[in-house]
């Protein structure tokens, strides 16, 4: 298969490609994350999962700047990103999808993705008014990327219809390769499979593997624990913004903590 992905920027890659370090954050009275701290490591599919309301949006908010913490530190790539920008932290190579879907609806499948690669383009003001060589050279090959990707997740038949026309699944995959349009080295999942049916999830785990074989790590937040168990090396569980267990899924699967948090003590 042809990679149509990125391979990474970094020169001399660490093992840990995103480093959480007791990252808290409070809204008012209200803490959301309590000082939680893991390391997402390069190449690996890494979840995030907790019973609703455990502060997992909130978590992934903080790392991509639209809540940034209220203390702790985030690194990307050894890099202090605590406070970036969002705009800033795409640029750096963290995309993200979410929960609710945000797709641009009276646009293509095609044009939503070719705006997903707005923030690696290079042309200017006056190449984009007047039209110039270089302008029609980069503008042709972000139409052929768009279609790469379009292809990558097996919507190509859908590259001329409005994203609000689209089935269900098929929103979920153009959001997927919209974030890969920025070409990142890490992927943020939310919720990726909400909505899907079995083998639209079967489909989707296909898919996550195939990015991964692509060279990009992938961090999710998932509920479905037969999604979560059949793609992720490591997991780390939060409840009521704390961590509440990490290790692998056969690890995590027979926490008594995490069975109390999904089921109840009494339980």
């Amino acid at each position: 298969m042809t990679a149509v992905l990125p391979e990474s920027r970094a020169a001399d890659p660490p093992d840990v490609i995103l480093r959480v370090d007791h990252v808290t954050k409070r809204f008012g009275g209200l803490v959301a994350v309590d000082d939680v701290s893991f390391d997402v490591r390069r190449g690996e599919i890494f979840a995030l999962i907790g019973p609703n309301g455990a502060g997992k949006t909130t978590l992934f908010n903080g790392i991509t700047g639209i809540f940034p913490p209220t203390t702790g530190r985030v690194l990307f790539q050894d890099r202090e990103i605590t406070g970036a920008r969002p705009h800033q932290v795409a640029a750096l190579g963290i995309a993200r999808t979410f929960q609710n879907i945000r797709l641009f609806e009276y646009m293509s499948a095609l044009d939503n993705v070719r705006l997903g690669q707005h923030c690696r383009m290079h042309a200017k003001l006056w190449d984009s008014l007047f039209k110039t060589p270089a302008e029609r050279r980069e503008e042709l090959a972000v139409t052929e990327r768009a279609m790469e990707l379009l292809k990558f997740v097996d919507i190509e038949r859908f590259t001329h219809t409005y994203a609000r026309n689209l089935p269900y699944g098929s929103q979920r995959r153009l959001e997927i390769a919209r974030a890969l349009a920025t070409r990142p080295s890490l992927l943020l999942l939310d919720e990726p499979a909400a909505g899907f049916t079995p083998q639209e999830k079967v489909e989707l785990m296909g898919l996550v593997h195939k990015i991964v074989e692509n060279g990009i790590t992938v961090f999710l937040i998932e509920h479905d624990m037969r999604v979560v168990m059949g793609v992720s090396r490591r997991i780390v569980v939060l409840d009521h913004g704390e961590k509440i267990a990490e290790g692998t899924p056969e690890q995590v699967r027979n926490d008594q903590r995490v069975i109390e948090a999904y089921l109840g003590k009494q339980h």
